[in-house]
């Protein structure tokens, strides 16, 4: 799968990291990481997107962003402090991949990853392929996103995407709020996504502004 293939991609051993702004010993009193501050306010499902969208290259991958639903803090490899909406797991979904291609991926895992069995796997997985950024040579465009399911807790969203062949296609990332910001739930056998499914009528998605 080339066109994602970034997330199962490989990289050079690191030391294991324990703590951090996304561990629940890190997140101030409200629940939220430090610093971390966010409008919460608009919970409706999206029919359109941000009209602050930003668009940023994190590691290979050309991915939206938003000043005001995320990501609003970086630390080291971490882009985090995305809103608690819908909005915020979208851009959460696109960003947080993303950023297992660079050095920095062990502490994207165990920060942004939900613990279990699942994300045991895509680690040892993720440490099999020593040169990550030549794998996601073939990384994806990303056109527009379509939300699930979502209640305040979980969200499923499906990502469109063109690969280089100019073909469209789909992808769903599911994601949880835990320790006060949306992460990725990996799979029980270590996917960070579905399977691409092929996309003829691209008119269910909200489509990204440039």
């Amino acid at each position: 799968m080339a066109a994602v293939a970034w997330l199962t991609s490989g990289g050079d051993e690191q030391p294991p990291t324990d703590s951090g702004p996304l561990r629940a010993e890190s997140t101030a009193a409200g629940g939220r990481p430090d610093g971390c501050r966010t409008d919460d306010s608009d919970n409706a499902i999206p029919k359109s997107a941000p009209p602050d969208v930003q668009w940023r290259v994190v590691e290979a991958t050309r991915v939206p962003t938003s000043p005001s639903a995320g990501p609003k803090l970086l630390n080291g490899p971490l882009n985090y402090c995305f809103a608690h909406t819908p909005m915020g797991a979208v851009l959460a979904a696109h960003v947080i991949p993303a950023q297992l291609i660079g050095d920095g991926w062990r502490t994207v895992i165990n920060q942004q990853l939900v613990p279990g069995l699942g994300r045991d796997i895509f680690e040892s997985q993720r440490a099999t392929v020593r040169d990550a950024r030549a794998a996601a040579a073939n990384v994806p465009t990303y056109l527009g996103f379509r939300i699930v399911s979502y209640t305040p807790d979980e969200a499923v969203v499906s990502l469109l995407i063109k690969n280089s062949m100019a073909a469209f296609s789909s992808t769903m990332v599911s994601m949880r709020w835990s320790d006060g910001d949306w992460k990725v739930q990996p799979g029980t056998v270590g996917d960070l996504h579905s399977d691409l499914d092929s996309v003829r009528n691209t008119d269910i998605f909200v489509k990204w502004s440039e």
